[in-house]
């Protein structure tokens, strides 16, 4: 069971391996993988206003019947709604989806126009017990640098992409070292874009068969290991079941030194320098 955590800046415990929900449809596609992620053992759900599915997570939470304390559940706020200076509503509304009276960490999605008043806001409902944990994600080091100067709040979180070919080591550096900022990673097992699959790399196959697992087991295992909290997706229960079982073995120096020489920048996902939307 994913039962291991690691402590964030203000105390509070965090799963070390969370359930993501990033294009699962809403209805039964999310509600039967958030189910059979509960099921197995996944006690960290991370979803976003954005993905529309926070309706079908919060059913699912509570249709599991497990005790809502045991279970720690991320969204965040939506670039549109930090420009329109929303933020309270926003979280209210996605707690009603969710039908909770709290989430356990709330996130800046992107660093949109108007992000150093949203967290103003949350620092608010902070307070108020509408979020225990506020943090960020996509955010670079430049962005963490001005929110120091507007707030002592320091962020619980950033939820960055990550995985061997975009390591993060630099931005992973100034996190730890500037109010120990846990970092999360997202895109964990890489995308699917051709001739680009992590999934396929010589590397990570070779170190895979080695242990006798999955390269998804062994990218989510050094995520771990390097104390950044992973959140794999799948709405494939097969899957779902099978990166949750990292907990049994461990990597050696030599397979993290093997997996940093995959670092050359590359990212599936948009960048927090660029983004457009």
């Amino acid at each position: 069971m994913s039962n291991e955590t690691f402590k964030l800046n203000n105390g509070k415990q965090i799963p070390s391996l969370g359930f993501g929900v990033f294009l699962a449809q809403d209805g039964d596609e999310t509600y039967n993988a958030v189910r059979a992620a509960l099921d197995c053992g996944y006690r960290h759900i991370d979803t976003a206003a954005v993905y529309g599915n926070e309706e079908s997570v919060g059913k699912a939470i509570q249709d599991s019947g497990i005790d809502r304390d045991e279970i720690f559940v991320t969204t965040k706020l939506w670039n549109e709604d930090i420009r329109a200076r929303r933020t309270r509503e926003a979280l209210r509304t996605s707690l009603k989806k969710l039908r909770l009276d709290h989430v356990d960490l709330y996130l800046i999605h992107w660093p949109a126009d108007g992000w150093e008043e949203a967290w103003g806001e949350m620092e608010k409902s902070a307070k108020d017990g509408l979020c225990a944990s506020i943090g960020v994600s996509n955010f670079q080091i430049y962005h963490l640098k001005r929110l120091s100067e507007i707030s002592e709040t320091v962020p619980a979180v950033n939820q960055v992409e990550c995985h061997p070919r975009l390591p993060q080591h630099e931005l992973y550096n100034y996190c730890r070292n500037h109010g120990s900022i846990t970092l999360e990673a997202w895109s964990p097992l890489g995308g699917s874009r051709k001739g680009a699959s992590l999934r396929e790399n010589p590397v990570l196959l070779n170190i895979a068969a080695k242990h006798h697992r999955s390269v998804a087991q062994i990218l989510i295992r050094w995520q771990i290991e390097r104390g950044i909290v992973v959140l794999p997706k799948s709405v494939h229960k097969d899957r779902i079941v099978q990166n949750e079982q990292v907990f049994d073995f461990y990597l050696t120096r030599e397979d993290h030194d093997r997996i940093c020489t995959l670092d050359d920048g590359f990212r599936y996902g948009s960048s927090p320098d660029t983004f457009d939307f």
